[in-house]
């Protein structure tokens, strides 16, 4: 009876076995979120891969995986949000763990990537560390990156391996079609983030709006919003960036956006980063609402009160769930 239950399971979930001549799955998380990674597996049926990280009184980790993955197609789910230092580290040896003890591929599953901001030079005599943090992955054995919403597209080119760009759009659209909101107008905080708003605005087949926005050269996490392009008069307004970090640019954007006659202004981010004054900033603000995503584990004392989080566990357990099948990840945005 028990064996005829096992091969039902493994018949109705053919992850948990090689299947089409393939390597079984193991998906194993690092400590940046884990609710995150228990949602995926859950998604997928499969369980959470066993693995003990310590840290030793020093600040050093002791990682040791505790079940075998020799042959096998691993995923490691890690974000490498705040304390970035810290889990890049952390993933780093992970991975190393997961080569010595002889997993066939390893894809590192990136729901945000730090560092992702410092992505070129824009002034003399800085590192571009994006590039840096690349390289460190790809040196530590990764076979393939699955990120969601990196910072700029052209840091996929940064990897000198294969990379599944997923975009959270699909999800943060569904939600907003949901509210029936009327005069939709959506509104890039910045020129650089135009494309991603027009094709935020194609989904819910709305209008653009831009932010002028200069940043002091001489100052970092500042910005200063000069001129709106485009008409937001009686409409509502949904701010689109693909992060919120100390909040400035959506909480001074929706100020500006209300005094030029918008009726009502939503954010919308897929990472919510929310470091230094983010909560206190957008608790004041006129924005009704803030959208996010759980690619970051948002800390109860760090989450402001008009916060509306949506889960992107499903959309990366069907892009793991792809690529162990070898079928195409880019049809789940056709």
């Amino acid at each position: 009876m028990v064996e005829t239950l096992i091969r039902k399971e493994v018949s109705e979930n053919p992850l948990l076995t090689q299947m089409n001549g393939k390597r079984a799955v193991k998906i194993f998380s690092g400590r940046a979120n884990i609710p995150l990674s228990k949602e995926i597996c859950e998604y997928l049926k499969l369980p959470l891969g066993k693995i003990n990280i310590t840290p030793f009184s020093d600040g050093e980790l002791y990682v040791q995986i505790e079940e075998s993955v020799r042959g096998c197609d691993v995923f490691l789910i890690q974000p490498t949000c705040p304390p970035v230092n810290e889990n890049i580290m952390e993933l780093l040896i992970v991975l190393d763990a997961l080569k010595r003890a002889s997993a066939e591929k390893i894809t590192i599953v990136i729901p945000y990537y730090g560092y992702g901001r410092q992505d070129r030079k824009a002034a003399g005599r800085e590192p571009i560390t994006a590039k840096l943090v690349a390289d460190l992955l790809c040196n530590s054995g990764t076979t393939r990156i699955l990120a969601l919403d990196l910072h700029a597209t052209q840091i996929m080119g940064f990897f000198d391996v294969l990379v599944d760009h997923l975009f959270a759009t699909p999800v943060l659209v569904k939600h907003i079609e949901s509210l029936n909101l009327k005069d939709i107008v959506v509104v890039s905080p910045d020129v650089g983030g135009v494309t991603r708003a027009r094709a935020f605005a194609k989904k819910l087949n709305a209008p653009i709006a831009i932010l002028d926005k200069r940043r002091p050269i001489d100052k970092r996490n500042t910005v200063e919003v000069i001129n709106i392009i485009g008409e937001i008069k009686g409409k509502s307004c949904i701010m689109v960036d693909d992060m919120i970090d100390t909040a400035g640019t959506i909480t001074q954007g929706a100020e500006l956006l209300v005094k030029e006659g918008a009726k009502e202004v939503l954010a919308c981010s897929t990472h919510a980063v929310l470091s230094g004054p983010a909560k206190e900033r957008i608790d004041k603000s006129p924005i009704s609402t803030l959208i996010v995503t759980n690619s970051i584990q948002i800390p109860k004392e760090k989450a402001p009160k008009k916060l509306k989080v949506l889960s992107v566990a499903p959309l990366l357990a069907e892009a793991i769930k792809r690529i162990h099948l070898d079928d195409s990840v880019s049809e789940m945005f056709a």
